[in-house]
């Protein structure tokens, strides 16, 4: 029964290109695991083992499959309400997501008798949100003014700078402090494209380079993979895949000839900036990220089933949501139109993400743990993995999950920062370095599949809606643009890094 519901999930998520999240991986010893590694450090591992099993028999209750239908339901009237019942749809939308989040957190603690997995998923909530709200309330009050007409090789030229920044304050940080700006270089010209190139090529795959452009490579550095490791392993499916789209934007944007703009303007060409101080504040918020009590000792932490959940980084984020908000450049913020709508929209539809989607994946982990699941592990199925199920949910937690699935298949354990560095470094794993490789550029390229699959994604559609740009549905995104522009740049990626 659970083997035919993952089958039905990972079906019916490959055909919206869909994904998944985190659960904490279940280690499984497996004997294609170098010899004298198993013979070193087997002890350390079973112990590993023991100790997950005890708490998963504890803890993790596997679900029925009947309590994904609340999953499926909430993902199903994202897609659909603003097409068919867009009045409802946009004033109880808030209503829904809480309410069907509310009815599988209480199957858990009262059916399941399970605080583990909503706790959890209350956590990652408080950290997702806390990021996002604070990024999107300083970046408002930044105004970039940029005086030149838009034509488009500006418009390449903004979106690669977006993707080089992506990398310095993340994707959400870009996405944030320059959707703005690009709406209004091409403001009387603005087409839904223009916004979908945006999601691409800055708030995904731009933010490949480093671990601090895109929240699953950060959370693989906090695991143990090197800083550089990033930046040494994408760089060349990096600089391929944007210079690709930038290519197709550049073609499909010189097609764009619009008869309002008044020819008559002179442009100086300059770029202004408008309430610099807030990169004071987002400076402070980039920095905070690194405060993790589980990686640096000292840091407070609420301290929950021998875990340490971070709640110091995330005060600071919503103090400097508060403070630089209530000091921000009032010429930016009218500037920028700013109002509270994107976060407030965002913050409930997730809601009903964090919370739906526990017994989903809490399924999709079970197999990916299981013996069934190990036996496919290879660089094209963690490359094509990892990047559909990254494709409808939150990214960072899908790269982890699949990462503890490649290391427990080879009897490593993403808990022990040694394994995860071994891993990252080759050698000790077969084909380590390659998989580990998938895993990250599927989790980070594939984010863009649709709008919820990274945090910015959805932000900046609500942000253009707010602009009065009529952006396309869920479903129109994926089949109008996903598929004819994406997956042909993902096959082209996994053709020439993974097979040939």
């Amino acid at each position: 029964m659970k083997k035919t519901v993952f089958l039905f999930l990972v079906g019916l998520m490959m055909a919206l290109f869909a994904p998944i999240n985190q659960l904490r991986a279940e280690v499984v010893v497996v004997e294609n695991a170098p010899s004298y590694y198993q013979d070193e450090h087997q002890d350390e591992v079973e112990g590993h083992a023991v100790e997950a099993h005890v708490d998963d028999e504890h803890h993790d209750s596997a679900p029925p499959g009947w309590s994904v239908i609340p999953f499926v339901l909430l993902l199903g009237m994202i897609a659909t309400g603003p097409l068919f019942y867009e009045h409802f749809w946009h004033k109880n939308y808030p209503i829904v997501a809480v309410g069907l989040a509310a009815i599988v957190v209480l199957y858990y603690l009262f059916g399941l008798h399970n605080t583990h997995a909503p706790v959890h998923a209350l956590a990652e909530y408080v950290q997702f949100i806390a990021l996002l709200s604070s990024l999107y309330i300083a970046s408002g009050g930044i105004m970039i003014k940029v005086d030149k007409r838009a034509t488009p090789m500006a418009n390449v030229g903004l979106l690669l700078v977006g993707a080089v920044i992506a990398n310095l304050i993340g994707t959400t940080g870009a996405s944030m402090l320059l959707i703005r700006p690009f709406i209004r270089l091409n403001q009387g010209r603005i087409r839904p494209y223009h916004i979908i190139f945006f999601i691409f090529m800055v708030s995904n795959i731009g933010g490949a380079l480093t671990p601090i452009g895109d929240p699953p490579l950060f959370l693989g550095f906090l695991k143990g993979v090197p800083f550089m490791w990033t930046v040494v392993h994408n760089a060349v499916p990096w600089v391929f895949a944007l210079a690709f789209l930038a290519v197709m934007f550049y073609l499909v944007d010189k097609r764009n000839v619009d008869h309002d703009i008044d020819e008559t303007v002179e442009f100086t060409g300059k770029t202004t900036i408008v309430g610099g101080k807030n990169f004071i504040w987002l400076a402070i918020i980039i920095a905070s990220v690194f405060l993790d009590p589980n990686v640096i000792d000292g840091v407070p932490a609420i301290v929950y089933d021998g875990q340490k959940f971070s709640f110091l980084r995330e005060l600071i984020m919503f103090s400097v949501g508060i403070f630089s908000y209530k000091f921000a450049s009032k010429e930016a913020i009218n500037g920028n139109e700013f109002n509270f709508e994107p976060i407030r929209e965002v913050a409930f539809i997730f809601i009903g993400i964090f919370g739906t989607m526990m017994p989903a994946l809490a399924l999709v982990s079970e197999f990916a743990q299981s013996e069934a699941g190990v036996s496919l592990i290879n660089p094209n199925t963690l490359y094509w993995g990892t990047g559909l199920l990254s494709g409808f949910l939150d990214n960072a937690p899908t790269y982890l999950n699949f990462l503890a699935a490649a290391l427990a298949s080879q009897g490593g354990d993403i808990s022990v920062i040694a394994d995860v560095q071994a891993y990252a470094a080759g050698g000790v794993y077969p084909e380590s370095v390659v998989n580990l490789k998938a895993i990250a550029i599927g989790a980070v390229f594939f984010g863009a599949m649709t709008y919820i699959g990274n945090g910015p994604n959805f932000m900046v559609k609500s942000i253009a809606e707010q602009t009065g740009i009529h952006m396309p549905s869920f479903f129109g995104y994926i089949l109008r643009y996903s598929v004819p522009i994406l997956v042909p740049v993902f096959i082209l990626v996994w053709l020439i890094f993974f097979v040939l």
